[in-house]
């Protein structure tokens, strides 16, 4: 049985933006890292680049680039020290590995727990990411693997391409592997697997499915996959898993051909994040805006920029989902008419309040961009019910 061939074509959505994480087992090679499989897949970024599409990797291999330089063995029960000083070891050789395929340049990024966990972090390494490939640079991702501790660690580099996908607002997370996609059973251990080409919102039924552990240069398995498409679907993210191992697939794929699984988000990732605003917990006070910016935020669905702010209240930090608040008439009350994450402290925004955008820097001495809350990070509030719609 041929797996890959029993996977039928089906067609892609479109998309604009999309994460691929690459595994160990599809890099590593004898003595190092290996080309084998390296070269379809960045041949499949360079024909996404050539059709405008942005990409960034999340690529595993740093630990087994440093297993080559000291000609190590493998081991499965290796101590943390040892993994993170192999992964020292080997960072600068998967990024010169990287950049091998590449004209453009690679840029490294490396996340720690802190970076997801605490929300400015969050918000640096968002801005960092996408500015990254507004320049058209490639952003290559990994865990800090020589600073993690198992208690804090992000976990697999599946899940890392989840949480990088929700980081840079991508369309749709890739994810190569060893195997040809999602099977109703292991294919390993069961020659009547049956594939399964789309998921609709993968659930306990479907991770119950998935094996432990693929292969010994790897740390994960279909299993984690299945975590991970959940994580990404509930960001409005879908996940396609595919046969890295097999060039006719990848180039399949830059047709928006898919030979594979696609696992499908519960719902859309603008209305994800959406629901997220709604039901988050903001912090006191707000931001206080002038008509002309309310009509903007509530009438063309604009982002709220400074020059539109007339005060902010309370006192939060960047990052906070605040209320922004229009005051009706001279000496009316506060009235909250949307929520979102400001980009701004409360000092910053006092500073900079009735400003242009182009005068933030000039004001504060550096700026975090041109708005104040984007649009993309902002809900109306519905005055009948006093409940969240979307812009």
């Amino acid at each position: 049985m041929t797996l890959t061939a029993a996977f039928a074509e089906q067609p892609l959505p479109a998309w604009k933006r999309a994460v691929l994480k690459v595994g160990s087992s599809l890099l590593a090679g004898d003595g190092g890292l290996s080309p084998r499989n390296a070269v379809h897949l960045a041949a499949f970024v360079h024909a996404c680049h050539a059709q405008g599409r942005e990409v960034a990797i999340v690529s595993s291999g740093a630990v087994a680039a440093g297993r080559g330089i000291l000609h190590a063995t493998p081991r499965v029960d290796a101590a943390m020290a040892e993994r993170q000083a192999l992964a020292a070891l080997g960072q600068a050789k998967l990024m010169a590995f990287w950049q091998g395929f590449f004209a453009q340049p690679v840029a490294q990024v490396l996340l720690t727990h802190d970076d997801v966990r605490n929300r400015r972090r969050y918000l640096n390494a968002r801005a960092t990411l996408q500015e990254l490939l507004r320049c058209g640079a490639l952003p290559i991702v990994n865990e800090n693997d020589t600073v993690s501790v198992d208690e804090l660690k992000l976990g697999d580099n599946d899940t890392l391409g989840a949480i990088v996908a929700a980081l840079i607002d991508a369309d749709v997370l890739f994810v190569a592997t060893d195997i040809a996609g999602l099977y109703d059973r292991d294919p390993r251990t069961h020659t009547d697997a049956m594939p399964m080409l789309s998921v609709v919102d993968p659930g306990d039924e479907i991770l119950a499915m998935a094996g432990g552990a693929g292969s010994a240069a790897g740390t994960g398995g279909m299993r984690t996959k299945i975590l991970a498409a959940q994580r990404a679907g509930a960001a409005g993210i879908d996940t396609v898993l595919f046969d890295g191992t097999r060039p006719s697939v990848s180039q399949a794929l830059a047709e928006d051909r898919l030979f594979g699984t696609r696992l499908i988000a519960g719902r859309s990732r603008i209305a994800a994040r959406k629901h997220w605003l709604r039901h988050a917990p903001v912090e006191p006070g707000g931001i206080v805006i002038d008509a002309g910016a309310a009509a903007a935020l509530c009438d063309k669905g604009a982002s709220l920029l400074p020059r539109g702010v007339a005060d902010a209240l309370g006192e939060f930090r960047r990052g906070d989902i605040v209320e922004i608040f229009h005051r009706d008439g001279e000496s009316g009350a506060p009235r909250a008419i949307a929520r979102g994450v400001t980009q701004y402290s409360a000092a910053d925004i006092r500073r900079i309040a009735g400003r242009k955008s182009h005068e933030i820097d000039a004001v504060l001495g550096y700026n975090y961009g041109d708005v104040i809350v984007h649009r993309d990070d902002l809900s109306l509030i519905d005055r009948a019910s006093q409940e969240s719609v979307d812009v």
